[in-house]
C-alpha cells in the first residue's frame, strides 16, 4: 500500500524541519544527518523517508553512500501557498504600526 504523505504533515514535525535546515545548508548523507540528532538512526531514516516521499528532499546515490539533498521547487510550493497569509499578516503589522504612531503623536500634544 502507497500512502501519499502530505508535505505539510512532513513540515510539521520539528525534527524534519530541523533535516530540511541542514539539508538546505549542505547536501549530506543520511549519517551525517543522524550525527545532529540524539535519536535512534533508524528514527532519523524514517523522517527521511517521509521527506524524500513527499520531494522535499531528494536522495542520490553515490557509490555505497546517499546523498540527500533540497528540492527547492517542492519548497517553493510551500513558499507559494504561504505566501497569501504573510501578506495578510503584513497589512495587519502595518496597520498597527501605523495606529501606535498615531496614538504616540496624540500622547505628545
Amino acid at each position: 500500500m502507497n500512502l501519499r504523505r502530505d508535505v505539510f504533515q512532513a513540515i510539521a514535525d520539528p525534527t524534519r524541519r530541523s533535516i530540511l535546515m541542514l539539508v538546505a545548508a549542505q547536501s549530506m548523507t543520511a549519517g551525517a544527518i543522524a550525527s545532529n540528532f540524539d535519536t535512534a538512526r533508524p528514527t532519523v531514516s524514517k523522517h527521511l523517508q517521509i521527506l524524500t516521499e513527499c520531494e522535499l528532499l531528494r536522495s542520490e546515490q553515490n557509490g555505497r553512500e546517499i546523498i540527500y539533498h533540497l528540492n527547492p521547487n517542492k519548497m517553493k510550493e510551500i513558499a507559494d501557498f504561504i505566501e497569501p497569509f504573510r501578506n495578510m499578516w503584513d497589512e495587519k503589522f502595518n496597520k498597527l504600526e501605523s495606529v501606535m504612531k498615531a496614538f504616540q503623536n496624540l500622547k505628545k500634544e
